[in-house]
């Protein structure tokens, strides 16, 4: 009996589910899409299976959903004209209500302006140009990563590996170009610089690249930035390595659209492109499978650009069901209807509500988390792959936000991101190489290096030149060119240049101002001199580290100080130090005095004469004897700790000045010349003028000279002698001053502050990081002595070279501690002695008021008031002994148990 209900159950079960089945395929509404791929290629075979695969997939996930979608499907064959006309004919014959694809950038231009223009959705998962902006085309939706998405990811790579220049390669149409302004504006953020575009067209034979390849080994950049198709970009790199450009030093880094498909490519193909790096943003790979489709093409392999055909079909799928679109055929009249007239095509009135829903579609798919928002996938990671062999390998990823790591878990914090090689793994480069490319070399086949050299600037030592007319060859010499050459010696690599000779005229520092700018201007590539670093310069060139000492200072004569004065002895220390040890002698002279008073030293007991005299011993001595009380003593030994640091000080300068030759500055500081309104000199065409303009000197006080021996003439004269009190160079000029005459100067300074000589470079040169570390290397070891000693001569022999500053004499600052500590310890002292006092005294006071108040009264008979006088004389001649143990200073006796006051003792019973 159970079973056959059970039977009846299950029979009822099902005719319910048929019949609701029936039901639901009753109402089920077509949605028809159109699908326009260039299906002779690549990613036209791989989408078109895949598409079809994600409609069957879906509707068996989703057998409830009252939309199907119906696909018609049309082959671009790769043109842009046919692209559109694919696109009309589906609007007009079957009224689709949105458009997946087309393929090329170049094609989704013209027909996501018609969805523009009629409302009709625009699809496409591999059209990647930055030119398709959602903002001026709102039907337009980018299911891919657009080109802008990847580049800050290519500027990561670069930065961390540190290359200053890169070239970009690109296909010379919409899509090549559309990555040129963001990779322009992330490479200036990271402070790489573009010195050449390179420009291929699609259609080039494989003789313009190999051309255009020959072009670019004549540069010194060796980092290449690849952004094309798969099919031009399979010519490109085979040429490259038929030429020998997929060697070590160089760097390859290919754009997403070479990326993504290196599993479909030729094997020999990426086996030519061995030791590139690409981004790509596979975060998951799907497994393979059969695909009937295409027999005859048994190594087609799935690209992303399958995933995202699969996930786009999917959206398209859910915002249909969501917006609950249905196809309504044109009521267009019979007469237009074969017209091909844009104005007759007419929209949706849904398509809106469809489009909304795209946007607003989020799902976890093939290819990762699928999000349409703002009118293009939203990527939220890039691999970073290193092409090895006949295949690649990951070597780590990278995101927007926070740089590249090892890890491909966006959980992780961003500490764990950078833009550093250690977060990489070990990279294969061109040439099966681990040793990271530098990114430039010095063509072999090129030219030379074009150093400019200066000349006729008036000091030789540090650079001059002569020219062989024959051969025509430039010898140079000097201080700064064997810096120079000693640096390219040091780096670890052959550095092939020339001189070529930069004559100065009129104006030296106009004249040097221009030289720096024939860098800027690209006739030398360096530029070799005593250059200083300044500024205005470094606007348009780069410097090296400079090789020499930085400063402005002056030279000035010295003069002989002879001590033969009778009043020497007093220079040891300043007016004010004197003024001050005396004013503290004093003081401590009568602070101990007054702590020994107020304790009753007899010492301190006298006429004023014999107290100033004890006063002036006090402060000159310590004897037990003499100084009674404790806190006297402590205040006594700091002063004399104070004096005994003095006298050693005071000894130590009166000797110096004694024994020693002193050669004094005629002129300390620049605001003495100021205030005397002396004369001071300069080189000629130098910037100093206008510095010594600023600092206040008068036009008709300075004057220039052109030579050494011009100063040192002027200077010998003085200023009113018509010539100079002091001449204003930088420091390495000075320094080469001095070594010539010796005797008679010496420098005083620096009085302002520049940054030294240094060598001028083009911006972003590449070669301006090695040799500043040489010059670096040279100057922080013996090298640079050696070289200086060769050109300016051994600096230890002039006893005059050096800053100059102050008399020597001693000064109050100098010992601010120990007359700090004296003063506040007499003064402390005296405080505490005098609170005592005054808490003493009035402590005694009120004793000897309540003392006259238990004394006997007075009687009023007069034989009784004799008696008692009498009693107490008595007493107090009985007593005379006992009294002279009494206190001091008023204090009451108690004898036989009475209280005696003071003030009735005779004279004779007090001390």
């Amino acid at each position: 009996m159970a079973t056959g209900v059970r039977i009846t159950m299950l029979i009822l079960l099902a005719f319910s589910a048929a019949v609701a089945q029936n039901a639901t395929e009753s109402k089920v509404e077509e949605f028809h899409i159109g699908v326009v791929l260039d299906l002779g290629t690549t990613v036209g075979k791989v989408a078109h299976t895949s598409i079809s695969i994600a409609v069957e997939d879906f509707y068996t996930v989703h057998p409830n959903h009252t939309t199907r979608l119906v696909l018609h499907v049309r082959d671009s064959k790769s043109d842009d004209v046919q692209a559109a006309s694919a696109v009309l004919e589906l609007l007009e014959n079957y009224n689709v209500q949105a458009i997946i694809g087309p393929q090329k950038s170049s094609q989704a231009v013209f027909v996501s302006a018609l969805g523009n223009r009629y409302q009709v959705p625009i699809i496409s998962f591999t059209a990647t140009s930055t030119s398709l902006s959602s903002q001026s085309l709102p039907y337009f939706v980018q299911a891919t990563a657009c080109d802008s998405a990847q580049v800050s990811s290519i500027a990561s790579i670069i930065k961390a590996y540190g290359w200053r220049k890169v070239v970009p390669i690109y296909v010379d149409n919409d899509y090549g170009r559309g990555i040129l302004p963001d990779l322009f504006n992330v490479l200036e953020g990271i402070d790489a610089h573009i010195p050449y575009r390179s420009a291929i067209d699609e259609s080039a034979t494989g003789e313009q690249i190999t051309q255009e390849l020959y072009k670019l080994m004549t540069m010194q950049t060796r980092v290449f930035v690849v952004h094309m198709a798969s099919s031009l970009g399979s010519l490109f790199f085979t040429k490259a390595k038929e030429i020998g450009m997929m060697r070590k030093g160089f760097v390859w880094i290919i754009t997403d659209g070479l990326a993504n498909l290196i599993d479909s490519l030729n094997p020999s193909v990426v086996e030519a492109m061995n030791g590139a790096l690409g981004t790509d943003n596979f975060t998951m790979r799907w497994y393979m499978r059969s695909r009937n489709d295409h027999p005859n093409d048994p190594t087609l392999k799935l690209s992303v650009f399958g995933l995202w055909s699969y996930d786009t079909i999917w959206a398209v799928a859910q915002a249909a069901e969501k917006a609950k679109v249905t196809e309504e055929k044109s009521q267009r009249p019979s007469a237009l209807k074969n017209s091909t007239s844009l104005g007759t095509l007419e929209n949706s009135r849904k398509s809106l509500a469809f489009l909304q829903a795209i946007l607003q579609t989020k799902f976890k798919g093939l290819s990762g988390y699928f999000d349409l928002s703002d009118g293009e996938l939203q990527v939220s990671m890039f691999q970073i792959i290193n092409v090895v062999g006949k295949a690649h390998r990951v070597i780590g990823y990278c995101t927007t936000q926070n740089g590249i790591s090892q890890l491909s878990d966006q959980r992780i914090t961003n500490t764990t991101y950078s833009s550093t090689t250690y977060n990489l793994n070990t990279v294969i480069w061109p040439g099966e190489s681990t040793e990271v490319p530098r990114g430039w070399e010095i063509p072999i086949d090129g030219k030379k290096l074009q150093v400019g050299i200066v000349i006729g600037g008036g000091f030789p030592k540090y650079i001059d030149a002569s020219e062989d007319s024959l051969r025509g060859l430039v010898k140079a010499s000097g201080l700064a060119i064997e810096i120079f050459e000693e640096a390219v010696k040091r780096l670890p690599y052959a550095l092939p240049y020339e001189y070529v000779v930069f004559n100065t005229t009129g104006n030296v520092s106009s004249s040097y101002d221009d030289f720096v700018y024939q860098v800027y201007l690209k006739k030398y590539d360096i530029a070799v001199g005593d250059i200083t670093i300044r500024y205005n310069r470094s606007l348009y060139v780069d410097f090296t580290l400079p090789y020499t000492e930085s400063g402005i200072a002056m030279v000035v004569p010295v003069k002989e100080s002879i001590n033969k004065n009778a009043w020497i002895f007093l220079k040891p220390l300043t007016p004010g130090m004197w003024f001050g040890t005396i004013i503290l002698f004093i003081y401590t002279g009568i602070v101990i005095w007054l702590l020994e008073h107020l304790g009753d030293n007899k010492n301190v007991r006298g006429p004023i004469p014999r107290q100033l005299a004890t006063m002036i011993y006090f402060s000159l001595f310590e004897e037990k004897e003499k100084v009674k009380r404790l806190i006297s003593r402590i205040v006594l030994v700091i002063w004399l700790f104070f004096l005994m640091v003095l006298k050693s000080s005071y000894t130590a300068s009166l000797t110096s000045m004694l024994t020693v030759q002193q050669l004094q500055p005629t002129v300390t500081n620049v605001d003495e010349l100021l205030k005397t309104g002396e004369s001071v000199g300069y080189s000629r065409g130098s910037y100093i003028k206008g510095l010594l303009e600023e600092l206040g000197f008068d036009a008709s006080k300075i004057k220039p000279y052109e030579t050494p021996e011009d100063y040192h003439n002027a200077l010998s004269k003085g200023s009113k002698n018509g010539g100079i009190a002091a001449h204003v160079d930088e420091i390495p000029y000075i320094k080469l001053f001095l070594a010539e005459h010796c005797k008679g100067y010496t420098m005083v300074g620096p009085i302002y502050k520049t940054a030294g000589f240094g060598y001028a470079f083009q911006k972003g040169s590449p070669l301006i990081g090695d040799i500043s570390q040489a010059i670096l290397n040279i100057t922080g070891g013996d090298t640079i002595i050696q070289i200086e000693k060769k050109w300016i001569g051994d600096q230890n022999n002039c006893q005059n070279v050096g800053t100059i500053s102050g008399t020597g004499s001693l000064t109050f600052d100098s010992f601010a501690g120990p007359i700090i500590a004296t003063g506040v310890a007499s003064t402390t002292s005296l405080v505490v002695a005098l609170i005592t006092h005054f808490c003493k005294n009035k402590k005694v006071g009120p004793e000897n008021g309540e003392s006259e108040q238990i004394l006997p009264q007075e009687e009023t008979k007069d034989g009784a008031n004799e008696k008692s006088r009498c009693q107490e004389e008595d007493r107090g001649r009985g007593m005379h002994e006992q009294l002279k143990t009494v206190m001091r200073h008023g204090s009451l006796v108690i004898y036989r148990g009475e209280r005696i006051p003071s003030s009735r003792i005779s004279s004779s019973a007090r001390f």
